[in-house]
Formats: C-alpha cells, sequence, structure tokens
C-alpha cells in the first residue's frame, strides 16, 4: 500500500511504513528459519547419500523445533519437493549460464544438453555445481511425479522453456530440422533427464549411454547432418 492509499483509508502514513516494516522483518525471519531446514536436510543427503533421513534428524540439525518445522512443512514430502524445488532453481541458473557462453544456436544447445544431463547424473563427470549433493534429488523425483506432478512440472517448466528456445534458434539457422519444435524439445529433455535411470538398467558399462552419446543420439534424431 502507498502512501497515497494509506491517506485515503485516513491512516498515517508513519502508521503503513511501520506496519511493513514489521511484515519484512518477520519474512526474513521466516526465511532464514526455511533456509536452516533445508540446509540441515542437504547436509544430512550429503553424508548418508541418500533421501533416508528422519524429519526429527532435521529438527535436530537445524538446532529448531518440531513446531517450528510444521510451521513451514506439511511433512516430509513436502520438504524433499522444496529441496527438489530449489537444486531445480540452481540447475536452472547454471544451465541458462552455459547455453548464453556459446554464440552458435546448435552450440549452445549442446552445452546445455550435456550440463543438463550432468545435473541429472553427476557421476559423469567428478564435479558439483551445486552446494549440495543432487543425485538423491533427482532419484527421488521419479516418486514425486507420481503424487505432486504438478508441482514438479512447474519446477521443471523453466528448463523445458529454455529448452524449446535453444531447439528452436538451431531449427531456425538450419544446424537441425524438425517440423514440430516443441515435441522435439519435449522429446530431447525427457530422453537426456531420465536417461540416467536407463544407465543404471544397462547390463554393462559398454552399453550405458554417456552424456556425449546421449547428445549424438539427440542431435541426429533432430535431423542434423551426419557431417557435423
Amino acid at each position: 500500500m502507498t502512501d497515497l492509499e494509506a491517506t485515503a483509508r485516513n491512516d498515517p502514513p508513519w502508521r503503513e511504513r511501520a506496519v511493513s516494516r514489521s511484515l519484512n522483518a518477520a519474512r526474513s525471519r521466516a526465511e532464514l528459519r526455511v533456509q536452516r531446514f533445508l540446509d540441515a536436510a542437504f547436509e544430512l543427503i550429503d553424508e548418508k547419500g541418500t533421501t533416508e533421513f528422519t524429519i526429527q534428524e532435521v529438527i535436530d540439525r537445524s538446532q529448531q523445533s518440531l513446531r517450528g518445522f510444521y510451521q513451514y512443512f506439511d511433512g516430509k514430502d513436502e520438504l524433499l519437493l522444496a529441496l527438489f524445488e530449489e537444486t531445480l532453481r540452481e540447475a536452472t541458473d547454471d544451465l541458462r549460464s552455459v547455453a548464453e557462453s556459446e554464440e552458435a544456436p546448435i552450440d549452445a544447445l549442446r552445452a546445455f544438453t550435456i550440463r543438463l544431463y550432468e545435473w541429472c547424473d553427476p557421476s559423469e563427470r567428478p564435479r558439483r555445481r551445486s552446494t549440495h549433493s543432487r543425485r538423491p534429488i533427482m532419484d527421488f523425483a521419479v516418486q514425486l511425479t507420481a503424487d505432486y506432478s504438478e508441482r514438479v512440472k512447474a519446477a521443471l517448466a523453466p528448463i523445458a522453456r529454455m529448452m524449446v528456445q535453444l531447439v528452436d534458434a538451431a531449427n531456425a539457422d538450419g544446424s537441425i530440422t524438425v517440423p514440430d519444435v516443441r515435441r522435439a524439445a519435449a522429446i530431447m529433455q525427457q530422453t537426456v533427464m531420465y536417461s540416467w535411470f536407463g544407465k543404471g538398467l544397462a547390463e554393462n558399462v559398454r552399453t550405458r549411454l554417456s552424456a556425449e552419446a546421449t547428445w549424438e543420439f539427440c542431435l541426429y534424431g533432430l535431423g542434423a547432418p551426419r557431417e557435423r
């Protein structure tokens, strides 16, 4: 509410400013408490290598209360969704950065694809772009999708939009040839993001797809000339 609006309601402007400062301070404190829960959960995942931790462990690690936990989360699934969304927020920023570092549309699409693969299966290279371990969160995404499909789709939407834009740009300059950009982008995203799941089912190491092999498969599926 502006000072003018407050005056129209006969509220002194100083009162509105004071209330606004109070609400902002409360919001900041709430954000800090939520972040402590998230950091504690991420630390437990890093240590255990899995999402098999208890709410009590998160509470003990964060040095907060059970009542405080349920002020912000309905339960463990809600916490895991928050961790998943936080991981995807970091991934989106990183993916945008790596794509924008390339000039040619096809190179930007390749860089984006390789990096997306690495975010979904960080064992591809011994490096971590995120502050915390990511693999257990992506594993749990399969379970999250069954019960919270709308939340998962909303979290993935920025990545899906970037994929469409990159496929569209490469298609426009003739690097690839696809009749339906959105359909091609959707198939490509699914291929890259869930290849880590199939990777674990492969009979031996030689039949497991790497990031580069996945990119090459997608590239020629998008109609790129073989001489590239």
